[in-house]
């Protein structure tokens, strides 16, 4: 019995030894971020294309058929009731405020945020990052902050192509499918659909930004410098990213209520 409470004595200190490492780094790379807007911006651009632009396909093609499954099971509801009108209202409001800050989250975390984990675990298998301390540069300011900070720009830009090209995909279901007349369904979408909504789609994209970019550079940063350790890195990054999102999701959506 000695045994397993002091198992998880150990477990708990290393947990909140841990955590507060996390939050350590994360403070070194707001610190660092400023600077690099006005010194490296022109690398801040890179990384949001690395993050961004090349994860348009699957963001796009994702986004297209979760719209139109939503439109599919609106219709079916809301023709129980009579209100086929209605359909582009409710994968409006699902896309805006959950599915589109979330999936894309999920996907960024399994595109991108496993790309940042390997790149930096790799790096730093190699001794790359070593080398640059042992020259008196800063691998946290010259490598981790400019890939956080194109992570962070690129998520709230992905969940709007991402919200935009399912209702594309939703359009498409209940006007061309289903025959809903386009005047109603836009014009309900329009009457119903608030800013409000919006933001929080928002603020719920910007913060899954900043939690998938920062973990995934936590996780490559802090890898054991092997092969098996970087594969075990990139696998935690998917896992802690998506378990995170979710978390975050009902903490905010809680909020907004």
């Amino acid at each position: 019995m000695n045994r397993v409470f002091q198992d998880i004595y150990e477990n708990a200190v290393e947990f909140a030894r841990t955590f507060g490492a996390f939050q350590l780094f994360f403070l070194r790379l707001i610190r660092h971020s400023p600077g690099m807007f006005v010194g490296r911006f022109n690398v801040i651009v890179m990384q949001v294309y690395n993050a961004g632009a090349l994860s348009l396909v699957i963001v796009m093609v994702c986004g297209f058929f979760v719209g139109a499954v939503l439109a599919l099971q609106a219709y079916s509801n809301m023709a129980r009731f009579n209100a086929e009108d209605w359909t582009g209202v409710a994968a409006a409001f699902a896309l805006v405020k959950e599915l589109g800050p979330v999936m894309t989250a999920i996907l960024f975390a399994g595109r991108a945020g496993t790309a940042l984990t390997s790149e930096i675990g790799l790096m730093k298998a190699t001794d790359q990052l070593s080398a640059m301390e042992m020259m008196a540069v800063n691998p946290v300011k010259r490598v981790l902050v400019p890939r956080f900070l194109g992570g962070v720009i690129a998520m709230p830009l992905l969940a709007a192509v991402f919200s935009a090209i399912g209702m594309f995909g939703a359009h498409l279901v209940g006007v061309e499918l289903f025959q809903v007349d386009v005047g109603s369904f836009w014009q309900q979408i329009q009457l119903t659909v608030r800013m409000q909504d919006v933001n929080e789609g928002i603020i719920k994209s910007v913060v899954f930004g900043i939690a998938a970019s920062l973990i995934a550079v936590w996780e490559g940063y802090n890898t054991v410098p092997t092969a098996e350790g970087v594969g075990r890195a990139t696998t935690r990054t998917v896992v802690i990213t998506a378990i995170t999102i979710l978390v975050f999701d009902f903490m905010i959506t809680a909020a907004m209520i």
